[in-house]
């Protein structure tokens, strides 16, 4: 039987490794009541050394901000230019796909080099700025409200926009990735914009890093299983990658 010091280390040790963890687990791992488990991370909590959610704990606030699009370019942006040039691999000869609006999503548009056509819809102003000046590249720019923080459109005039388009992938990013409750971002009206992109693609591609993992933004945009591919870094931890990859998810990492 592990003192109450050992079991908190336990704890901490198992959320650092996988990067979440959740009660039930826990408990039978260390052959204790769930009970047992509330309180010892009630009481890491109160230390501010894990934050608990719905049977869970993770170890950052999973709660993320609608943060300014130029902020988030200076965060990772090395880590967003691999992951960037590995999803640019996915597009195909005469491709028709549709390019979100993030941080992310820039860095991969500006390694977006077709030899043959593409088309690209997009939501995103500075998506389509980049890539007006590529010569094999048309650029369906989608109306609606702009957004200031992501330099993006959204509402109903954008959502519309998809009614009678097919196109073969739907790149987009993420501002959190939650085993229990799936892949989120930080507004409403984004997440709803996003649906209508995903009924609107034959495969839905996630580029995100690792540190969205276990986060959870405001609006939910669908389920684990409702994706089909994504390219993250390595940091991702196998415990993740193995639930992922569970749910149908092909994981690729740069």
């Amino acid at each position: 039987m592990l003192s109450i010091a050992e079991r908190r280390k336990y704890i901490l040790d198992t959320l650092e490794k996988r990067g979440f963890v959740r009660i039930a687990d826990m408990a039978d791992e260390l052959n204790v009541t769930r009970a047992t488990i509330r309180k010892d991370m009630r009481f890491l909590e109160s230390k501010q050394l894990l934050y608990r959610a719905h049977g869970s704990a993770s170890p950052v606030n999973p709660h993320v901000a609608d943060i300014n699009v130029q902020v988030k370019s200076q965060i990772n942006s090395e880590i967003k230019h691999k992951i960037g040039l590995r999803a640019a691999k996915l597009i195909h000869e005469n491709d028709s796909i549709i390019v979100a609006s993030g941080s992310t999503l820039y860095a991969f548009a500006e390694v977006i080099r077709p030899i043959e056509h593409l088309n690209v819809v997009t939501p995103s102003l500075r998506v389509s700025m980049l890539l007006s000046d590529e010569p094999n590249v048309s650029v369906l720019q989608l109306g609606g409200v702009l957004h200031g923080n992501s330099l993006s459109v959204r509402g109903e005039y954008a959502a519309q926009g998809f009614q009678n388009l097919i196109c073969s992938k739907l790149f987009f990013g993420v501002d959190g990735i939650d085993p229990e409750f799936g892949i989120t971002c930080a507004t409403v009206e984004e997440a709803t914009l996003t649906q209508k992109m995903m009924k609107s693609a034959s495969q839905s591609i996630v580029l995100t890093d690792s540190s969205k993992i276990g986060r959870r933004g405001f609006g939910r945009i669908c389920s684990i299983e409702d994706i089909d591919i994504l390219i993250t870094d390595s940091q991702l931890s196998p415990q993740i990658k193995a639930t992922l990859e569970a749910a149908g998810v092909d994981v690729i990492m740069v």
